[in-house]
């Protein structure tokens, strides 16, 4: 692309414009900025709700994925490609998927993560060379970009469709058509309080629209009952003080109990509750939950 068509290009993105609420931002004491800035941040969730259909069928793509053995990856530059990192490695303890089932991909490679890696996302055949070695039919792949046009996630987007995986875009600009993506998020939140400063409101309706898919597609795959987190891996002390309670309140006993119960079964909260509900031995508890595919809402009720 010419310089002068990117320049155009670029200055008619949504998350390139001054926002016209923020232009004194200089000119005002602090605890005036502070509140402008609290007002801007309070207009993204009615953005982001206004996603949730589409939100609603990349859930169903992410746990269609997951449920037959698929994978899905995030893959993002910047601000974006690190919240597909905190996503991808979030997932596995609170839900106890295994390692490599959620994969995240960040432009500039795993040091960018910490430090800016500047052009690294202008590069579409990174992108698209990364994914192409990864992606396979029934993988589910969700590229984020809040201008929609990063070249390094659309060449991903791009080697996963040609792959046959499903593809996904979350975005903050809605005028990007994207036919990279079978699903297209599109999250209208405005112009930043500085201007393109996409780590602001863009960086967080992307983080609550994250949140929303990766915890709806964990809840349609059976890894929560009620809304306790039933497949919590206890890598931390926090964690098994939280399974022990899970188990010991969805169970109905005492947390000595439960305790015991999470011995016996190598702390699998799942496994230990229904032996406690149903007063069953480990293996007939764990039959029990194969049959239901994970769900205990089947087994409990």
């Amino acid at each position: 692309m010419k310089n002068n068509d990117a320049f155009a290009r670029y200055s008619r993105l949504p998350t390139e414009q001054s926002n016209p609420r923020t232009r004194d931002l200089d000119r005002l004491p602090l605890r005036r900025v502070l509140e402008k800035l609290n007002h801007e941040d309070m207009l993204v969730p009615k953005a982001v709700a206004k996603a949730i259909p589409q939100i609603e069928k990349a859930a169903r793509a992410v746990s269609r994925s997951y449920l037959a053995g698929g994978k899905i990856y995030f893959i993002g530059a910047g601000t974006s490609g690190r919240l597909g990192v905190l996503e991808a490695a979030e997932i596995p303890p609170t839900y106890g998927v295994a390692p490599g089932a959620f994969t995240a991909l960040m432009a500039g490679g795993q040091m960018a993560v910490f430090l800016s890696k500047e052009g690294a996302e202008d590069v579409y055949e990174n992108g698209f060379g990364e994914i192409k070695k990864l992606a396979r039919r029934g993988d589910t792949v969700v590229g984020i970009a809040a201008s929609g046009i990063t070249p390094y996630v659309k060449g991903g987007l791009a080697a996963a469709r040609k792959a046959g995986a499903v593809t996904v875009l979350l975005t903050c600009n809605p005028r990007e058509k994207a036919p990279e993506a079978g699903i297209r998020i599109a999250i209208d939140v405005g112009p930043e309080p500085v201007s393109g400063s996409t780590r602001m409101k863009s960086g967080t309706a992307t983080k609550l629209a994250l949140n929303m898919l990766s915890t709806s597609s964990m809840i349609i795959s059976g890894k929560v009952y009620r809304n306790w987190m039933v497949d919590v891996k206890t890598t931390s002390k926090k964690l098994v003080l939280r399974a022990e309670r899970i188990t010991a309140t969805v169970g109905g006993v005492g947390q000595a109990e439960a305790r015991r119960l999470l011995d016996l079964t190598g702390n699998d909260v799942k496994t230990a509750i229904v032996m406690a509900r149903l007063g069953l031995s480990r293996g007939q508890a764990a039959a029990r939950i194969r049959k239901a595919r994970g769900f205990l809402k089947d087994i409990l009720g």
